[in-house]
């Protein structure tokens, strides 16, 4: 049986990333793991400042009163992703998914899922972290080396999920997306879901035709698929349509480029994460 795998941290997105991977994990039969990952210097205090004053008697009793409290820190950390697996796992039940299971681990994120994702249909993640900064509309830590990582769709859930009826698919030619498209045509998630494929570039005859072919393929596989071309700079226009449209997911390619043409230059797929309000679920 498929698993979705199921980020969960202390963010405010934990509640909304529940909702989001009980819908897909019914809508295609799959299992839900609900991970939550211990850094490995989780758990660290800041290092004091020993002076050559301090005798060395009263600096083992230091030290070793610094390791008791390192050792009560892991405790109550420890303690404490428990406690939101298992809020996570009676959320998570209680929206209908009977086979939940919960996994407290220690080590890197993104190393973390890759070796759990063998038998995982998705990976579901909130768009920002407990430690993301709101006020800067800063994005999650972990995000991309997830995305980047993964060898699965990710869906990177907004602050409130509700179940999907309407996709926008931000359609560029690439073979990220015609992974999302085939994905699709596969899979059992979005059957019965209206969708619009939206290509953001000049508006000619070779970029209509090929849209066209790629709603085509949908609508061969039973989709209600619509299609358009549109002028413009591909996060503004992508981000107003998906408000004017009320679609209640993105679908799109992700990271296409490498990390350092994204430093200078940004990232389209970081852009849409930052301004999207829906849920968006990324393909690489």
């Amino acid at each position: 049986m498929l698993k979705t795998i199921t980020l969960i941290d202390g963010s405010v997105y934990a509640h909304s990333v529940c909702d989001a991977a009980a819908w897909v994990s019914k809508r295609a039969n799959a299992s839900v793991e609900l991970l939550h990952v211990l850094g490995r210097r989780e758990g660290a205090t800041e290092t004091a400042d020993f002076s050559g004053s301090i005798g060395l008697g009263a600096r083992t009793a230091l030290l070793e009163e610094l390791a008791e409290l390192d050792a009560q820190k892991a405790k109550l950390t420890q303690k404490r992703g428990r406690a939101l697996l298992e809020d996570a796992k009676a959320h998570v039940t209680d929206a209908g998914v009977s086979d939940v299971t919960t996994s407290l681990r220690y080590g890197d994120l993104a190393e973390t899922v890759q070796e759990l994702e063998v038998d995982a249909h998705m990976i579901v993640v909130g768009k920002r972290g407990e430690a993301a900064d709101f006020a800067k509309l800063h994005l999650g830590s972990n995000l991309e080396r997830v995305v980047r990582s993964t060898q699965r769709p990710v869906l990177v859930a907004s602050r409130k999920f509700e179940p999907v009826s309407k996709i926008l698919i931000a359609f560029d030619g690439g073979d990220s997306v015609g992974k999302a498209i085939d994905h699709m045509i596969r899979s059992q998630i979005f059957a019965g879901i209206s969708c619009h494929l939206l290509m953001v570039a000049t508006d000619n005859a070779t970029a209509r035709d090929q849209v066209q072919g790629a709603c085509d393929q949908l609508k061969d596989a039973g989709y209600d698929a619509t299609c358009d071309v549109k002028p413009g700079q591909p996060e503004k226009v992508i981000a107003a349509e998906v408000e004017a449209g009320e679609y209640g997911l993105l679908i799109m390619g992700a990271y296409g480029h490498s990390r350092i043409r994204n430093l200078i230059i940004g990232s389209t797929t970081t852009e849409m994460i930052r301004s999207c309000m829906v849920p968006i679920m990324l393909y690489r």
